[in-house]
């Protein structure tokens, strides 16, 4: 790979970090690095990201997420069965929606629609709706603009809600001077290990999913109860923000705009579900609307998962229910197509 973009793509990452974690904006080192790389993407610059580094990042954020589930939370995760039924509906009901959405206000045919519509797992989406026919561009950027969109709006409109701003990352994740030998070679053997077996058994976002099942072994087993340290999480927020702005290279500003205004309100159509549910569940299963929102909000996993560890928010709860998002939605995304199509007019 060019070092040139590379090097770019990572001063612009850290430079924006660093604004944002003074204004003491949410989120500040994943949002700033993503805004600043958006910002040079458009205006013709070309940013880019190198994939095995980006991998490595998501490899540290699933050990850091799976070190969020501990002894304890057995017995907390049998009251999690009402939310996970919960989230099948809403993913349902998002998919169909949105998908009517698509095809009045943007004129989309059926399948470009439908696996623009579906709530998760982006790759496999753009490939699967691709072979039935839709358009694979379109199907890509309506997903990251999804995801660009919620991950820039649950943590402002959180902070705006709640007044809440989370602790900061040194408190809840320690310092790497603090961490012991035998602590970090448990966490590298769930990284590196994790991400070979996520690969080989074919998990949703392997590299991010693997690591974060051998972590969440080892803490629930009660190996260790260590985290990785601030600094590489900060560093892993940095490269996995810079890498979603680098995406927007080639495109325009007014590409931008015009594709916008069709996918803000697909996102505002699945904010609302979102909400909604999460509002009734807070008084069926007695849980916090805030945490149920960051669970059922569809961004991507990392993100939503770094925002609900920003805002000092229950990670493993919020995780599971979006791990089970992604892999019901490459679970049963097609086979639903192919089952309703014929319902559907052409």
């Amino acid at each position: 790979m060019n070092w040139r973009p590379l090097s770019l793509a990572l001063t612009l990452g850290a430079s924006g970090g660093t604004v944002f974690f003074l204004a003491d904006l949410p989120l500040p080192w994943m949002l700033g690095a993503m805004t600043t790389c958006i910002i040079a993407a458009l205006s013709g610059l070309r940013p880019a990201m190198s994939s095995p580094l980006r991998a490595a990042m998501l490899a540290v954020l699933g050990v850091m997420l799976g070190s969020a589930f501990t002894p304890q939370l057995l017995q907390q995760a049998a009251g999690w069965s009402l939310s996970l039924s919960a989230l099948f509906l809403s993913m349902a009901a998002a998919t169909v929606l949105v998908m009517a959405y698509l095809r009045r206000f943007a004129g989309m045919n059926l399948p470009t629609a439908y696996f623009a519509a579906a709530p998760g797992g982006v790759n496999e989406m753009v490939v699967t709706g691709g072979a039935m026919g839709g358009d694979e561009r379109s199907i890509a950027l309506i997903h990251f603009l999804r995801i660009l969109f919620i991950v820039f709006t649950i943590p402002f409109g959180f902070r705006l809600i709640t007044g809440v701003h989370g602790a900061p990352m040194s408190r809840s994740m320690g310092s790497l001077a603090d961490l012991a030998l035998i602590d970090a070679a448990l966490l590298l053997a769930c990284a590196i290990g994790g991400a070979l077996a996520g690969r080989l058994l074919r998990f949703p976002a392997a590299t991010l999913t693997g690591p974060m099942a051998a972590s969440s072994v080892i803490h629930v087993l009660g190996l260790t109860a260590s985290h990785p340290p601030a600094e590489l999480v900060i560093a892993a927020q940095v490269i996995t923000g810079a890498g979603l702005g680098c995406r927007m290279v080639g495109l325009s500003w007014r590409h931008l705009v015009e594709t916008a205004r069709i996918a803000m309100g697909s996102t505002m159509i699945l904010i609302t579900i979102s909400a909604g549910l999460a509002a009734i569940l807070a008084r069926a299963a007695d849980l916090p609307f805030s945490l149920l929102l960051l669970a059922f909000v569809p961004g991507g996993i990392a993100e939503m998962c770094l925002i609900a560890l920003a805002l000092g928010q229950d990670v493993a709860f919020v995780s599971t229910h979006h791990v089970l998002r992604v892999i019901l939605v490459i679970a049963c995304a097609p086979l639903a197509f192919r089952l309703f199509k014929p319902w559907f007019r052409p």
